[in-house]
C-alpha cells in the first residue's frame, strides 16, 4: 500500500510539471506610449493570454493614476523618475511579488522595466523580456497614437527644438529618452532618463549588480519597425557619435566596450538572448507569443 500511495505522488508530480501545473512565477508588464494597462486591445489581452496558459500565474499590469484614461496620460505627460519610484512601492509593497518576477516590458514601457531592475532590486526580476523597447533612446519622432494631432503636433514640436531643457525633460516623458547623436555631449549632460540608466555620465555600479542578478534578458527587434527610430535601439544599437545615418551595434557601442552597464558580462555569460520579429512595431501574433515568450521564458 505505502508502494502505491508513493508511485502515485511521484506521477502526481510528474503530471504537474508536464501540465505546468506548478507554479510559475509571478509575471509584470508595463505598457508603452499611449496606452495603457488594461485596455482589452492591448496589453489586457496579453495578460489574460499569459491567465489562460499558465494556470493559476499571477500577472500585475502596472497603472499610474486612478484610472485607464490617466495612465494613457500618464505615458505622455510627467516625471518620469517619479513614475518610476512609484512603481517601485508598487512592486514592493505586493506580497504575491516578494519572491521575485518575470518582467515584460512594451516599447518605453521596456526601458523603464529595466530602470526599475537598475534602480529597485526588491523584488528581483528573474527573466526580463523587453518587447520593441528604445534602450539607447530614439532619434525621430513617432506618431503619438491615441493623441489628438493637435496635441501630438505640439509635443512633437517642443522635443524637437528643446529636449534638454529642464522643464521639458521633466514634463514629456519622449524628451526624457530622446537621443541626439549630434549632441552627444549635451545628451550625457542633460537627459534625466536615458544618460543616467545607461551609465553615461558616470559608472553606478548599483545599476551593473542589479543587472547581473538576472537570469535572462531578451531583447526583441521589430524589423519593419517604422515608430522606433532607429530600430537598432531595440537590442542597444545606434547612431555612431556626430551623424545620424551610420548605426553601431551594441558590441562596437562604448557601453558595451567599457562595460559600463554590465552587459558585456550579461552576454558573454550567455544570458542576453537577441530574437527578431518581422512584423512593424509590437506586431507579433498569439503564436509567436506562446511559442517565443510565454513557453520560453515565463515557465
Amino acid at each position: 500500500m505505502g508502494k502505491y500511495i508513493l508511485l502515485l505522488f511521484f506521477f502526481s508530480y510528474i503530471y504537474q510539471f508536464d501540465g505546468v501545473q506548478i507554479d510559475s512565477p509571478p509575471v509584470v508588464l508595463w505598457h508603452g506610449m499611449g496606452d495603457s494597462c488594461c485596455f482589452s486591445f492591448s496589453l489586457g489581452g496579453i495578460k489574460k493570454l499569459i491567465e489562460n496558459r499558465i494556470p493559476n500565474i499571477y500577472v500585475y499590469s502596472i497603472r499610474l493614476g486612478n484610472n485607464e484614461i490617466e495612465d494613457v496620460e500618464h505615458s505622455y505627460f510627467g516625471n518620469i523618475n517619479e513614475q518610476i519610484q512609484e512603481v517601485c512601492q508598487q512592486l514592493s509593497k505586493n506580497e504575491r511579488l516578494k519572491n521575485g518576477y518575470n518582467a515584460i516590458g512594451f516599447s518605453q514601457g521596456a526601458q523603464f522595466l529595466r530602470a526599475v531592475i537598475q534602480r529597485c532590486p526588491n523584488p528581483p526580476v528573474k527573466n526580463f523580456i523587453s518587447l520593441g523597447g528604445q534602450h539607447q533612446g530614439v532619434f525621430g519622432l513617432p506618431n503619438c497614437g491615441t493623441l489628438k494631432p493637435k496635441i501630438c503636433n505640439y509635443i512633437t514640436r517642443i522635443i524637437k527644438y528643446g529636449a534638454y531643457l529642464q522643464a521639458v525633460q521633466g514634463k514629456f516623458i519622449q524628451a526624457t529618452y530622446w537621443h541626439d547623436p549630434y549632441q552627444e555631449e549635451e545628451y550625457k549632460k542633460k537627459s534625466m532618463f536615458m544618460a543616467d540608466i545607461n551609465n553615461e555620465r558616470y559608472i553606478n555600479e548599483t545599476y551593473k549588480e542589479n543587472l547581473q542578478r538576472l537570469r535572462t534578458m531578451v531583447l526583441v527587434k521589430f524589423t519593419n519597425d517604422t515608430i522606433v527610430k532607429p530600430t537598432e535601439t531595440e537590442m542597444f544599437g545606434f547612431y555612431k557619435p556626430g551623424q545620424g545615418s551610420l548605426i553601431q551595434t551594441l558590441e562596437q557601442s562604448d557601453l558595451y566596450r567599457e562595460d559600463r552597464l554590465g552587459l558585456k558580462m550579461l552576454h558573454d555569460s550567455g544570458r542576453i538572448h537577441f530574437l527578431h520579429v518581422h512584423g512593424n512595431h509590437l506586431q507579433f501574433t498569439e503564436d509567436w507569443f506562446v511559442d517565443n515568450i510565454i513557453k520560453k521564458y515565463l515557465l
